[in-house]
């Protein structure tokens, strides 16, 4: 017990820390597309830039609309907060590792249904922002926040029905089983190609990412759901995205890039304990790999129309998401049938 709550509470640091150097991270990738600089002030090469963000958050007035619902108006960005921390809980981040006698499951939690609590906690968070946006007695914040639900609700289904043929291959719906699945039989990229390129679309919608920033899109909407809040409240909303990106990204790495596995590696006689360490350290390069794509699709792609959107989550992911699960399936049991 005792060893786990350290392994919490060290997960909840590196989140947060990885969260705050993503908006570092986010405004380098963009000033080196644009052949800019980038934040060069805030100690060397701008690596002190997310502290000096941060501290401007804390020191900033805490503004509440006086029409504002003041407890949900609260409430909003800590349901945002909240869900986005608590769903990386359930990503095995390595292996077993035995310290100073201790064996370490790197792993918060091993629920049988992994992949369905991730998908809870992403449900739950919208409400955060739903909560936010029609609390703020703002009209471009409550449009912002229907966007929201909307495309979430859109882009959920196709999501879900992708992890259905994945679920089908590896046949269990724990993280840390789909990991050993691949280990035995070869990554899930290349049974779940298409799978891979459609859960991957989706996640860019569920983390409200350009092209699918309709939600927050500045030249329409102010800013969306947060055009009210300052302070902290804002700096919540903000840090749960870059956290739920970086939480995509692993997750991700985990159902289609073989989580912290590393091949070939179980077959060169090293210590079980640098080979934990180095599936971590895999586990994390694949993680930031996907980060960098968010960025750098970021900058890369205009945003869509609303209606563009929703017929792509509509006509077009959805249909290919059945297909994806009848082509599973079928193959499945040609393969058992041989």
């Amino acid at each position: 017990m005792l060893a786990t709550a350290i392994f919490l509470l060290v997960l909840f640091v590196v989140t947060l820390t990885i969260a705050a150097y993503e908006t570092y991270g986010e405004r380098k990738v963009a000033a080196f597309l644009q052949d800019r600089i980038g934040p060069n002030r805030a100690g060397p090469f701008g690596i002190l830039q997310p502290l000096a963000d941060g501290g401007k958050m804390f020191m900033k007035e805490d503004f509440v609309p006086a029409t504002a619902n003041k407890k949900l108006f609260f409430l909003g960005p800590a349901i945002a907060m909240t869900t986005a921390l608590l769903t990386g809980v359930v990503i095995p981040w390595g292996g077993t590792v035995t310290l100073f006698g201790t064996t370490l499951n790197l792993q918060g939690a091993d629920p049988e249904i992994g992949i369905l609590y991730v998908f809870a906690m992403v449900s739950i968070g919208v409400y955060g922002i739903m909560l936010g946006g029609w609390a703020s007695n703002n009209k471009f914040a409550l449009l912002g926040a229907i966007r929201a639900a909307s495309q979430m609700v859109s882009y959920e289904l196709a999501m879900g029905l992708s992890i259905v043929a994945l679920v089908m291959t590896t046949g269990t719906l724990s993280m840390s089983g789909i990991v050993e699945h691949q280990i035995a039989h070869g990554w899930n990229i290349l049974a779940q190609p298409l799978g891979f390129l459609l859960f991957l679309i989706c996640a860019f919608a569920e983390t409200n990412r350009a092209p699918f920033d309709m939600p927050e899109c500045e030249t329409e909407l102010v800013g969306g759901y947060h055009t009210e809040f300052s302070s902290m409240k804002l700096g919540f909303y903000l840090f749960a995205e870059y956290v739920n990106m970086f939480i995509s990204s692993a997750v991700v790495a985990t159902l289609y890039f073989g989580g912290y596995h590393i091949p070939g590696i179980a077959g060169l006689g090293w210590d079980p304990t640098l080979v934990a360490f180095l599936g971590v350290a895999a586990m994390f390069a694949k993680t930031f790999f996907f980060i960098f794509f968010f960025m750098w699709v970021r900058w890369s792609i205009p945003r869509f129309r609303f209606d563009q959107l929703m017929n792509l989550g509509w006509k077009a992911l959805i249909p290919m998401a059945i297909l994806n699960i009848l082509l599973t399936g079928g193959w499945l049991a040609f393969k058992n049938g041989m």
